[in-house]
């Protein structure tokens, strides 16, 4: 089993920072892919960036590309989302989410384990 805990949202100006973090425990995850996912009110959960544990190869959703960065710390076995220039458009609940294969991670069905998310909101 596998527990994601989130932390770091809040509230932010437009074009502030806010760095997001999700600590792992209960199994090791060197094979594993990390992601972080968002949903605002009314929408779909939808796919923000990824991670692999192993070779540290990243993927980004395009609307977030240049202004997030994911990174992971193995020894922490903690993952980071660093947003930077925010727009209220970036207002939604984050999500941490662990899958076991490194196929299509960009969709939400190939995560196995998910963390109950953490608010981000972005005000004009």
């Amino acid at each position: 089993q596998v527990q994601l805990v989130e932390s770091g949202g809040g509230l932010v100006q437009a074009g502030g920072s806010l760095r997001l973090s999700c600590a792992a425990s209960g199994r090791t995850f060197s094979s594993y892919v990390m992601g972080w996912f968002r949903q605002a009110p009314g929408k779909e959960r939808e796919f923000v960036a990824a991670i692999s544990w192993r070779e540290g190869s990243t993927y980004y959703a395009d609307s977030v590309k240049g202004r997030f960065t994911i990174s992971r710390d193995n020894a922490k076995n903690t993952v980071y989302l660093q947003m930077n220039s925010l727009k209220p458009e970036d207002t939604a609940v984050y999500f941490c989410a662990a899958a076991a294969r490194p196929f299509n991670v960009w969709v939400k069905s190939a995560y196995d384990y998910w963390g109950q998310g953490t608010q981000v909101t972005v005000s004009s």
